[in-house]
């Protein structure tokens, strides 16, 4: 409800949106050049000021002092009217009183859109509809981020959603300010706020008398300049006229005679909220906030295209030839927020097709075996919004789910798309799959996930179909074409060369960045060891990802690559010489990488799979206990990062490292050597310790068997530990 609330006024209001806040945003600029070129204030009394001013032009009628601190006096010139800025230390005319023709014309259509009272109330519908926009959004950021408590964490997500986001949290604070502020002062515009204090009654009795000195009046030298609203002075020649004096404190009546107080009325609360609302909102003495409340505002056009984008997005369906419902043996149901999940299914239909499957691709709601007569198999792909919610094209799916009958011969699978950083991983996939379970449907394949879009992570769900369906495909998924940079080799190491198992560390120089791309956040995103690199070989169009031994704090990028027979990226790669580029782009993976605490990491790979393990190691330098356990051929060939493993371990770095050789005369594999550390590796669990494995899938299998063997006696189980974030891969 909030999040189609949000939508549908965001896009209804979008160009007026926009256009209040770009005036409103060009208006700020005013009051930040007013307040440089006033001239200083001065700590003086009213008493004084009246006085210097009178002094300085005898026929003023009024003295205004504006929120900004700016003191205008109002006079004549040659029976004239005229008004000055007035210097407070000599009483002095400073400049001309006279605002801009472009301040006045900016001012009338932000206030109105030259619309008189008309426009008024269309402005003021604007700011109640950015007020709900804002609440409204406050709300889905904290839903996006798992929770209130998460709020104020780095945002997460990718592209025009995560720009969405991230304006959004920046620009709230000063868009709920203006708002509120303006819906206040249309209000007092059109007198809907309480009665403020009233004017004192003009005084029946006066002294008769003229010519008081100003700076003896005893009412004027008791308040601050600071205080002032205005003074007004009366006729000279009228002897039954007074001073109006208006202050932060409330208005009354002087004598012109004696200067005696004849009447005052203390300010009500609404006249201070009012001053103050108009200060905020103007940032008229304030000019830093008006400054903040501009850049505010022009986060609203940019909201306002990346909303728009986000929901085209959405709308926007792939467009595949699907044969009919009641004519498909697979049905392909998806459920997408942005509409990247259709992308997948685009690509698994196709690989289906290819395969003389007849597949059938529609939305989740359009769930009815009924309408399937033909079908064998059902699969959902499920992408999760926010901390495990279901997308607005799916609500009220689950619920109508829950009411569905298995039918025979019909199997199911379930495959959720999600972020594993969020609290609730996949909660909206993992809740169908618990359904369906409990509704007694077949299961096509056990439940998976794909993180953030992963292509290894949809590849291997395909490699898992292909093998239950007796099938021969590969699931290779390209989303839209990332932002690529250059990154130059600086160095090489190579091992294995002589045994034709080339492996080299390489070393490339992080692009740099101008000036302006630093300030405004552009060029290559930070990243982490563990997180990836997307290489596209010449001769292809499919990407090669491959986990970084490095950091962004480290000043380079490193990967850890084993050439393969025939393999054009691995050759392409591992044929480079220092000084050459290649074309990349990174990828965030933050399901696989230490968790942020003190507790224990154990590290085990094998291969080129020690790379990301290394960039662990090296990025340890608060020295949590760490412990690599690391499988290799051959010493003299394949000891890949020796030397650093070496310094590592002597400077605290690493707590412990165990090497296995499968080459040698005794021949180990990394599982064998956690084997025989069984009880460390129990020890380090019950002491809340997280497990990464990284390497082939084969060792990895080999590897979580000789793990549940350890620790199961111990009441350790890979699956308990998994979904309490202690157990990762990174395998391919």
């Amino acid at each position: 409800m909030i999040r189609s609330l949000h939508r549908w006024f965001g896009l209804i209001a979008a160009v007026l949106l926009t256009i209040v806040a770009l005036s409103g945003m060009a208006l700020s600029v005013f009051p930040a050049a007013e307040a440089l070129t006033r001239p200083a204030g001065q700590a003086i009394s009213v008493a004084q000021l009246a006085a210097r001013v009178q002094a300085a032009e005898p026929s003023v009628e009024q003295i205004r002092r504006s929120p900004s601190g700016r003191i205008t006096a109002y006079f004549f010139k040659a029976d004239q009217p005229a008004s000055a800025v007035i210097d407070p230390a000599t009483g002095k005319p400073a400049g001309s009183a006279d605002i801009s023709a472009l301040q006045r014309w900016l001012t009338i259509f932000h206030r109105s859109l030259l619309l008189d009272d008309a426009g008024r109330l269309v402005t003021a519908g604007g700011a109640a509809i950015m007020l709900l926009l804002s609440l409204s959004g406050l709300f889905l950021l904290a839903r996006r981020a798992g929770g209130w408590r998460f709020l104020l964490q780095p945002m997460r997500g990718t592209g025009k959603g995560r720009l969405h986001a991230v304006v959004s949290r920046l620009a709230l604070p000063g868009l709920l300010l203006s708002s509120l502020t303006a819906l206040w002062m249309t209000a007092g515009t059109f007198g809907l706020l309480p009665e403020g204090g009233a004017a004192p009654a003009f005084p029946s009795q006066v002294s008769g008398q003229t010519g008081v000195v100003l700076s003896a009046i005893p009412t004027l030298q008791a308040i601050p300049m600071d205080d002032l609203r205005s003074l007004s002075f009366p006729a000279s020649t009228d002897a039954t006229d007074v001073f109006t004096l208006k202050t932060s404190a409330g208005e009354g009546y002087l004598d012109q005679g004696t200067g005696a107080l004849l009447a005052w009325s203390d300010a009500g609360w609404i006249d201070s909220a009012s001053h103050l609302v108009t200060m905020l909102h103007t940032g008229q003495g304030i000019a830093w906030l008006g400054l903040l409340l501009g850049l505010s505002a022009l986060g609203v056009p940019v909201l306002g295209w990346s909303g728009l984008s986000v929901w085209l997005a959405g709308r926007r369906r792939v467009k595949t030839a699907s044969v009919p419902a009641g004519d498909a043996d697979t049905i392909l149901l998806v459920a997408s927020e942005g509409g990247t999940t259709y992308g997948f299914a685009a690509t698994l239909q196709a690989a289906l097709t290819a395969q003389n499957l007849r597949v059938h691709v529609a939305p989740m709601t359009g769930f009815d075996a009924d309408r399937w007569p033909k079908a064998k198999r059902i699969i959902l792909l499920a992408a999760t919004y926010g901390d495990g919610a279901a997308p607005t094209v799916a609500h009220g799916f689950l619920d109508a789910f829950k009411r569905s009958q298995a039918k025979p011969g019909l199997s199911l699978a379930v495959l959720g798309f999600g972020d594993r950083s969020f609290p609730a991983f996949c909660g909206f996939a993992v809740d169908i799959a618990q359904v369906a379970d409990k509704n007694g449907w077949a299961q096509l394949l056990p439940f998976d996930t794909v993180d953030r879009q992963s292509p290894q992570d949809f590849s291997r769900f395909g490699h898992n179909l292909a093998q239950e369906l007796g099938l021969d495909f590969e699931l290779n998924h390209q989303s839209a074409a990332p932002k690529t940079s250059q990154f130059t080799l600086i160095s090489r190491r190579d091992y294995g060369a002589d045994v034709q198992a080339m492996t080299a560390i390489l070393r490339f120089s992080l692009p740099k960045r101008s000036l302006c791309q630093s300030i405004l956040g552009m060029g290559i995103p930070r990243f982490e060891a563990g997180d990836l690199i997307g290489i596209i070989p010449e001769g292809s169009d499919l990407p090669r990802f491959y986990s970084l031994a490095s950091g962004s704090s480290d000043g380079f990028l490193e990967i850890c690559v084993r050439r393969q027979a025939g393999g054009l990226c691995s050759s392409q790669l591992t044929g480079m010489e220092p000084g050459e580029t290649m074309t990349g782009f990174l990828r965030s993976n933050p399901s696989f990488r230490p968790a942020q605490n003190a507790n224990p990491v154990v590290l085990i790979g094998a291969g080129t799979g020690i790379g990301p393990l290394a960039g662990f190691a090296r990025a340890n330098s608060k020295g949590r206990p760490m412990h690599l356990y690391f499988g290799t051929r051959h010493p003299d060939s394949d000891a890949l990062y020796a030397e650093e493993l070496s310094r590592w371990q002597a400077d605290g770095h690493l707590s412990s490292v165990s090497t296995a050789y499968s080459r040698t005369a005794t021949p180990a594999y990394v599982q064998d050597i956690l084997r025989k550390d069984g009880a460390r590796l129990c020890k380090l669990m019950a002491e809340g310790g997280q497990i990464l494995v990284c390497g082939g899938r084969e060792m990895a299998a080999g590897v979580a068997a000789a793990l549940a063997d350890c620790l199961a006696p111990q009441g350790f189980s890979l699956a308990t530990l998994k979904a309490e974030g202690r157990y990762a891969e990174d395998v391919y």
